[in-house]
């Protein structure tokens, strides 16, 4: 049987922390930034189809509870 163990000699809080956290906290928003970009389109969508007369839905198979879903149905499972 093997017993393995790691040990640090740093001591403490290393310059690289407070740098790593700042680019943690831009990543983070750049990714919050893409996310809410790739939405917008989903979201005219939604408007557009909530546009619609029932009548039309009806014919895409689409009631209007579901249009969110419907729109979002690749990326969420509900």
């Amino acid at each position: 049987m093997a017993y393995s163990s790691t040990i640090s000699h740093t001591g403490g809080v290393s310059l690289k922390s407070p740098f790593v956290a700042i680019g943690a906290f831009f990543s983070r928003i750049g990714h919050a930034m893409i996310t809410a970009n790739g939405n917008s389109g989903r979201l005219r969508e939604v408007e557009m189809l909530n546009a619609k007369s029932d009548a039309e839905l009806a014919e895409m198979g689409i009631t209007r509870d579901k249009i969110v879903h419907h729109v979002f149905r690749d990326l969420y499972y509900i």
